[in-house]
């Protein structure tokens, strides 16, 4: 076998690496057993199912700030500590009269890993839910609580927005943290939907 060849599968693997994983525990989680057996025959079934059901490979940045991971998960900790009061506020003062919204997010990052990450992270954050996701342009579709005007929702998309680039700050791209870092010097934010010279939908 050519060096090419073993490097191109060697990079596969490692590609699959993170939901071969997490298929693992998902099986050891269904059985409630993390015997090294239990384990050994869950990671057979899921190498087995990733090549039954081909999925597109999770492609993983290379880089991982610990200190900005601590920091974001504070950081995420007062979020919803904050929008847990903050719905309940509403449930109480506004009740029915309370106008919702649902809103396009365009997101920097077109890596699947990231989108995942920021919808999941938003979905955990009271008030705000991810409906839909458009992957060929990285838009979030997200039903937001207590938006009555435009201005709310400009709010609310620029805050989902932040929440992306402090995860670009702990794992995106070399490329997307140096983005980030023009956009805190000052510099308007490029999304991947204006790269591709779609028009970002209210």
């Amino acid at each position: 076998m050519s060096q090419p060849i073993r490097n191109e599968r060697r990079i596969d693997f490692l590609q699959k690496l993170p939901l071969l994983v997490w298929l693992v525990l998902v099986w050891g989680s269904l059985w409630q057993d993390f015997s090294p057996g239990n384990l050994l025959f869950g990671a057979l079934i899921a190498i087995g199912v990733s090549h039954a059901f081909y999925l597109p490979p999770i492609e993983l940045s290379g880089r991982f700030n610990v200190l900005r991971a601590v920091t974001f998960l504070l950081w995420f900790i007062k979020q919803v500590s904050i929008a847990s009061f903050q719905v309940l506020y509403w449930a109480i003062v506004k009740g029915p009269n309370i106008r919702n919204a649902i809103l396009a997010v365009p997101l920097r990052s077109p890596s699947d890993f990231m989108m995942t990450a920021v919808g999941h992270v938003l979905s955990l954050i009271p008030g705000s839910l991810v409906v839909e996701v458009d992957r060929g342009s990285a838009t979030l579709y997200v039903h937001a609580m207590n938006a009555p005007t435009p201005a709310d929702v400009d709010r609310i998309r620029a805050d989902i927005q932040d929440f992306e680039a402090r995860l670009i700050e702990v794992m995106g791209t070399k490329a997307e943290l140096a983005a980030v870092k023009a956009e805190r010097a000052g510099a308007p934010m490029v999304t991947y939907a204006q790269t591709l010279g779609r028009e970002e939908t209210p």
